[in-house]
């Protein structure tokens, strides 16, 4: 987490060296030659106010989703899940032509994938990391409602809703004591 949070921070200087130039890689609204930029847009930001945002939970809540068992391949999976289901909620969502940039989609769907996981898992350690993210960064859910003008609620909304369909997809298999028979 901490190479990419540096990847983050490298992107920034770069586009700013480049005099914003980066930012025009971002979701552009209902444009076909657009989609692409879902897989790339959550490592561009509009400013270092931005990114400095999004800077302490990417890095915190990326490394809980990271931890543990299979911790990278649920990390992946997890962020792929997300970023596609973010990124198209901001495409689809968005009036045509804006263009969106910036990790807080990936961000939103970690919180809820993390809450969602601890109540999958049964797992009291899954649990605790659950409750701590609620506490921590749960009042950042607020985000996917339209509340601030520049601030895109469609893809906090397509985060959240693609970290709830991350932790259905990848929850844990239940134990075979737990499960009906079959006759």
């Amino acid at each position: 987490m901490g190479g990419l949070t540096a990847l983050l921070w490298l992107t920034e200087i770069l586009d700013v060296v480049f005099m914003g130039w980066f930012d025009s890689f971002g979701i552009r609204a209902w444009d076909l030659t657009s989609l692409p930029a879902i897989l790339w847009a959550p490592l561009l930001h509009f400013g270092f106010s931005h990114l400095i945002s999004n800077t302490l939970p990417f890095f915190v809540l990326g490394w809980l989703v990271l931890v543990g068992r299979n911790g990278m391949r649920r990390w992946l999976g997890a962020s792929a899940i997300i970023t596609v289901v973010s990124g198209l909620a901001a495409w689809f969502l968005s009036a045509p032509g804006t263009i969106t940039a910036g990790a807080s989609g990936l961000i939103f769907g970690w919180v809820t994938y993390l809450v969602l996981r601890g109540v999958l898992a049964r797992d009291i350690r899954a649990l605790v990391i659950s409750v701590v993210v609620l506490i921590g960064y749960g009042g950042v859910l607020w985000g996917v409602l339209p509340t601030q003008t520049g601030i895109s609620w469609q893809a906090h909304l397509g985060g959240a809703v693609g970290g709830l369909l991350a932790a259905w997809i990848m929850r844990p298999e239940r134990p075979a004591r737990d499960r009906p028979l079959v006759r």
